[in-house]
């Protein structure tokens, strides 16, 4: 199975610029570079933070240029989205228990995509009902894999002001996943950095804004990066999980 993850492009209403760079033109590259070379793909997750502020206007750019672009694809949320807007906007978004989740099967087992937006907050939570919700799915995959999309990372990435903001629960979080012990990856974003590990055991991956980035800086503060946009190409089989992280140098100056 060949899935493309992109994450954080913090779009603005058409026209804005976000350090420098505008998010909706380097959006425009990345579905570009995506659409000639991984038509073939068999999904597309684009892994939270669709906006930089949750405006109509920016939800309204992607919605147009999402329906322009051919492989099927599903949204999570970030931080800097808004809930309801979105489901106003995106009425045929998979959305489950008022929440943007949702399961897809394949040949090569369940992915399972979770919302980890809790309103007002930078760092992700995910509430009673929607760990219940991620514990009844895991139980209906059985013996078979599954594979975990979200916007929030439950790992530290050893940078003090993202581990700050990162999966407030993950805890709980992890006692889910440990109960049935069929999770085989987990997919983040939010980080804007391109990492690979394990956390407790099970390997776990985040990748580059289509945007912009994070200085690799372990200090106390936040700095901004100078690394290409990227996205990620990934492929699942019975051996295992790959993932690319590929930088669409068409975007750079955008």
């Amino acid at each position: 199975m060949k899935i493309i993850q992109i994450s954080d492009p913090h779009l603005l209403p058409p026209g804005g610029l976000l350090y420098g760079s505008n998010p909706l033109s380097r959006l425009e590259a990345c579905l570009a570079d995506i659409g000639k070379n991984h038509a073939d793909a068999e999904l597309v997750v684009i892994s939270g933070d669709l906006t930089n502020d949750g405006e109509r206007a920016a939800y309204a750019a992607l919605k147009e240029k999402l329906a322009e672009f051919a492989p099927p694809c599903r949204l999570l949320l970030g931080n800097h989205d808004d809930r309801t807007l979105f489901l106003e906007m995106f009425p045929d978004a998979v959305a489950e228990r008022g929440f943007v989740q949702s399961i897809v099967d394949s040949g090569e087992g369940r992915l399972i995509l979770l919302d980890t937006l809790e309103s007002g907050h930078v760092e992700g939570r995910l509430c009673e009902a929607r760990l219940a919700w991620l514990d009844e799915k895991l139980r209906e995959a059985g013996d078979r894999p599954a594979f975990v999309f979200m916007h929030h990372p439950p790992f530290r990435i050893h940078m003090p002001e993202l581990d700050d903001v990162r999966l407030a629960d993950a805890d709980a979080f992890h006692e889910v996943l440990q109960r049935h012990g069929n999770v085989r990856h987990i997919f983040a974003g939010h980080v804007h950095r391109p990492i690979a590990g394990s956390w407790r055991g099970i390997p776990v991956s985040t990748l580059r804004s289509t945007n912009h980035q994070t200085a690799l800086d372990f200090s106390g503060s936040w700095s901004l990066g100078h690394e290409p946009p990227a996205y990620a190409v990934i492929f699942i089989d019975r051996d295992g999980v790959v993932v690319h992280f590929h930088d669409f140098l068409g975007a750079i100056g955008a």
